[in-house]
């Protein structure tokens, strides 16, 4: 099997690239051949016997997707994109890579398909950005898309593109609504969701973290180890089940950032809540007030999709993965 990850440099590319390695196969089928994708070239995974084409490519520009389909991926994990806060910032930047790009590579994929036949089972990361406030909770899975965002905005566009060419037969595609992955391991990005990572990361390992927000903020959340799950699932299911219906939110857990912070102290102590430092941001709270807060993810779960059930599970995932499996 091949399969192409884009987005393969980033935090849950390199996450689900380890595990495929991992596993050796994918839907009972052995992976022979990874094609990783960039804006910068992934690093080469350890311990893959099979073939590895690591390529540092903007997909923005006209050529590249045609040149990634060209080697026909079985799978193709489309994770290429801009995070919330940049797309917000930069208009022109957020819709070229988050919208254009993703229509290239879709179109790229449709042109296979009339050459010679070709359609892959295509997995598209999407967003919970793409619902926007006055929001119920918890919100249901047939609730309208109204993003108040342009990265909302984006993945929206490309989820209505994926379920069009999915029912045109160009491909066999699902979009996985992501919740805030959380907690993201690294250096912060620049994402506007970035303060529910970094105010139990940094503790985590003795160092401070700033709060902008107000504690009641609640907001939907998964780990980095249920994103990659969700992917996989995404990539091995049955999709007939799902009809027209191609866009899925996923499986969270809906939790305050004073629930986070309660969690953070059952796990690790007063020592690392007091690293904590509460620094107002009207412009990130602003943003925040118009969030999801929680999703109804029956129909996801009723299909197989699974992610943590407390804050105290997601922090010890996180110790787990990354810190060695202990403070």
């Amino acid at each position: 099997m091949h399969i192409l990850i884009t987005g393969a440099a980033g935090m849950v590319g390199r996450k689900l690239t380890e595990r495929l390695v991992a596993d050796g196969a994918l839907g009972g089928q052995a992976v022979s051949r990874l094609t990783l994708a960039d804006v910068v070239a992934p690093t080469a995974p350890a311990n893959f016997g099979g073939q590895v084409a690591c390529i540092a490519a903007d997909l923005e520009h006209p050529d590249t997707p045609a040149q990634l389909i060209a080697t026909s991926p079985d799978v193709v994990f489309h994770l290429a994109a801009i995070v919330s806060g940049e797309a917000e910032q930069d208009f022109d930047k957020g819709y070229r890579i988050n919208l254009d790009a993703t229509r290239g590579l879709f179109d790229a994929i449709r042109l296979a398909h009339m050459a010679d036949g070709y359609m892959p089972r295509v997995v598209f990361a999407s967003s919970i950005a793409v619902v926007g406030a006055p929001l119920p909770h918890p919100i249901p899975d047939d609730f309208h898309c109204t993003p108040l965002t342009s990265y909302g905005t984006q993945k929206a566009i490309c989820e209505l593109l994926l379920a069009d060419y999915t029912r045109r037969g160009f491909m066999d595609a699902i979009g996985i609504r992501l919740p805030t992955i959380c907690i993201r391991p690294g250096a912060p990005n620049k994402a506007a969701s970035g303060f529910f990572s970094s105010i139990l990361r940094e503790p985590l390992i003795g160092q401070p973290a700033i709060l902008p927000v107000p504690d009641t903020i609640r907001h939907w959340h998964a780990s980095p180890r249920a994103a990659v799950g969700f992917m996989l699932h995404g990539a091995t299911m049955d999709l007939s089940a799902l009809g027209a219906r191609r866009n899925l939110s996923m499986p969270g857990l809906s939790a305050t950032v004073a629930e986070q912070i309660e969690a953070l102290r059952r796990v690790a102590g007063d020592k690392a809540v007091a690293l904590i430092r509460h620094e107002p941001d009207e412009m990130i709270t602003r943003m925040c007030e118009g969030w999801a807060t929680g999703f109804d993810a029956t129909r996801a779960q009723s299909l197989g999709f699974t992610a943590e059930k407390t804050f105290d599970e997601i922090i010890r995932t996180h110790i787990e993965d990354e810190l060695g499996g202990q403070l």
